[in-house]
């Protein structure tokens, strides 16, 4: 699938995958917008996916592609990956969904509290959304104060109390469909700042303070300066809760997450996609006296007046038990998550070399297992190796770099040289090898490349 000289990207793309093309405006004529997640939105429209395996999947015209959306970071053994499939298998004659209680859904609990620092008790859900809504729940209730703290740029879900601050301008105070009055109880401030911490907190309506232990969009805007030590020094010092998102660090910056990489435990952490290996599911889990609000009791003269009230038909499912089950027992390597790291630093290295050598004003970064790709401004501090905290770019910027016009043309080129990225970024997986890295940093040099002679730089 080499670029055609004579073609534009955008051109080639449409001839090449004239199949997703029809699929796509089939789509529209019963799925609204044509996509079923936001992050699957692009321009022209999106590639529509027929298969997949290892770390591979096969679209709908035949072609191969490397996979870096990876079922949106959940899939880290990759596609269909032997065990977790046979498990599967296991529990669908067995039955997918009982109505009650199961051992395997007890085996999954003990799991998570065996991997992660903060786990003493576990409480399944159906999504990472579920669990971020459900972490907010319980924090209003333990403490009896209204007031989430979050941070700019954080992805916490798509629920009411997550969405104020996601998306730039970080300072709107709107977001359509969500009341004001929901949104008043939530606070958004800058990142890598303990001084406005902890001028916020003085005020003392703050229940909990949540937020992506890795940074913004799973490390796009990182944090600096042992600030992850700060929130939480200064989240105890104002008996605030602090809440980590791992949903997608969970499992996967180590076998306990981010919080036993970075040695810093919170009061709640919220979980999905690896830990239901790949299935829908999540979990929230942490301190015991916290997680204890949700628990019915036997002691004489408790009513439930003040217990923290949650359902959810698809919770702990027995499908999604067994994947998860066997998912964290692999994880539980350390090898798992060394393998997936040491690819990922090679794409960046790979990916800063050739942006060196075609001088162009973009940089690639992150850390543990994942990349990033930013295109249209240089970063000052750049140099031809492993970037972490890319300096002299806004924030805003960072987290727009995958979803602006020159983002998504550099998606649909990777797509034409048979790698799919995710917004201009990926995450890797045990069944990545050095051969997919080669792939992918020569894809992307011709496709920076092609953008540079269709002048998308000037």
């Amino acid at each position: 699938m080499a670029l055609a000289t004579d073609l534009t990207l955008h051109a080639k793309y449409r001839q090449d995958f004239a199949g997703s093309a029809r699929m796509f405006e089939r789509a529209r004529k019963s799925i609204v917008g044509g996509i079923t997640h936001d992050g699957r939105h692009i321009k022209p429209f999106p590639p529509y996916i027929a298969r997949a395996d290892g770390a591979w999947k096969w679209d709908v015209d035949g072609h191969k592609l490397i996979d870096y959306a990876i079922g949106h970071g959940s899939l880290i053994l990759g596609h269909n990956d032997p065990e977790v499939v046979a498990a599967m298998h296991e529990q669908v004659d067995r039955g997918t969904h009982f109505s009650a209680g199961h051992e395997t859904e007890i085996r999954w609990a003990e799991k998570v509290i065996e991997l992660v620092p903060s786990a003493e008790e576990v409480r399944f859900t159906a999504s990472g959304t579920e669990s971020t809504l459900l972490a907010m729940r319980v924090a209003r209730g333990f403490t009896g104060k209204t007031t989430i703290l979050k941070f700019e740029g954080h992805f916490h879900g798509w629920q009411d109390y997550a969405l104020k601050g996601e998306k730039p301008p970080f300072e709107s105070t709107t977001v359509p469909g969500i009341p004001k009055e929901t949104l008043g109880t939530v606070s958004v401030i800058p990142a890598n700042d303990p001084g406005m911490l902890e001028e916020r907190l003085v005020q003392g309506d703050v229940a909990a303070v949540i937020l992506e232990p890795s940074g913004a969009s799973w490390s796009t805007i990182q944090f600096r300066d042992d600030f992850l030590k700060k929130v939480r020094e200064i989240a105890t010092r104002h008996d605030a809760l602090l809440i980590f998102d791992e949903v997608i660090t969970g499992f996967r910056w180590a076998p306990g997450g981010a919080q036993q990489r970075f040695g810093v435990t919170p009061d709640l952490t919220t979980m999905a996609k690896i830990v239901a290996g790949g299935m829908p599911g999540g979990a929230l889990a942490g301190r015991a006296n916290v997680m204890e609000m949700i628990a019915f009791r036997d002691e004489p003269g408790w009513n439930g007046a003040r217990r923290v009230p949650q359902a959810g038909t698809f919770n702990a499912n027995p499908l999604a038990a067994a994947a998860g089950v066997t998912a964290l027992t692999r994880c539980a390597d350390p090898s798992v998550q060394a393998h997936c790291d040491d690819l990922a630093k090679k794409i960046r290295v790979g990916l800063n070399q050739v942006i060196s050598s075609l001088d162009l004003p973009a940089f690639a970064w992150g850390e543990s297992s994942v990349f990033h790709v930013a295109l249209g401004q240089p970063a000052t501090n750049f140099d031809a190796g492993d970037m972490h905290t890319p300096e002299g770019v806004s924030a805003e910027f960072l987290k727009g770099s995958g979803g602006d016009k020159l983002g998504m043309t550099f998606e649909i080129g990777m797509l034409l040289e048979g790698v799919h990225v995710f917004h201009s970024g990926g995450l890797l997986s045990t069944r990545h090898t050095d051969a997919d890295v080669d792939h992918t940093v020569a894809a992307a040099e011709t496709v920076f490349s092609a953008l540079k002679a269709e002048g998308a730089f000037d």
